[in-house]
């Protein structure tokens, strides 16, 4: 679950324009897989094999315009949930999947600006509150890394305003997800059943 009242801070990994949902999570898994760690295990796999062994809880994913594009499956936003990414900042989402990525709590950004300056292993935090994404340039920690650096200080520090979220998206994020918003509305535990209409 995702606090945004509180800045999120993690780890950069970048990826261009169109990843479909198929590269995100591959279909094939679709009607197999059916336990979180399972799912979290072939997010990105055929993308970027390192991703599933060494991304971390609080990592961010940076990405280029329309990702998401493709099928509506919800596996494409709960395998990157499950593995602990933290958001996704693009410069554009399908609007299906970010739909899902909000029903899911999983929180999706649009930033532009920042998608172009990102650069993998960087350090990002995105404080939702101040509506403001920052990114730290870093010393190329992260295992895809094959830039130099030499022109940007490892002390760098960027800004990058981005439009903010409804507070509807909000607090749906906050809350875990869509059935978790409306448990919390309804002052139902997760174990009620939600009642029905006349009874």
């Amino acid at each position: 679950m995702v606090n945004t009242q509180s800045a999120i801070k993690g780890r950069v990994w970048k990826y261009g324009d169109g990843v479909n949902t198929d590269v995100i999570f591959p279909g094939k898994y679709t009607y197999t897989l059916k336990e979180p760690k399972e799912i979290a295990a072939h997010a990105l796999e055929d993308l970027d094999a390192r991703f599933a062994t060494d991304a971390q809880p609080g990592d961010v994913i940076v990405a280029g315009r329309n990702w998401g594009n493709g099928s509506s499956r919800e596996q494409a936003v709960t395998a990157l949930k499950y593995k602990g990414i933290a958001a996704v900042v693009a410069k554009s989402f399908a609007r299906i999947y970010f739909r899902n990525g909000i029903n899911q709590g999983l929180l999706l950004i649009t930033c532009p600006e920042a998608v172009d300056v990102a650069q993998n292993g960087d350090t990002i935090e995105v404080d939702v509150e101040r509506n403001v994404i920052r990114l730290y340039a870093n010393s190329g920690s992260h295992p895809s890394t094959t830039r130099a650096t030499a022109s940007r200080s490892a002390q760098d520090v960027q800004e990058f305003p981005f439009p903010p979220l409804s507070s509807t998206a909000l607090g749906i994020i906050n809350a875990g997800g869509l059935v978790q918003h409306i448990r919390q509305k309804l002052g139902l535990t997760n174990t009620e059943a939600v009642p029905l209409g006349g009874e």
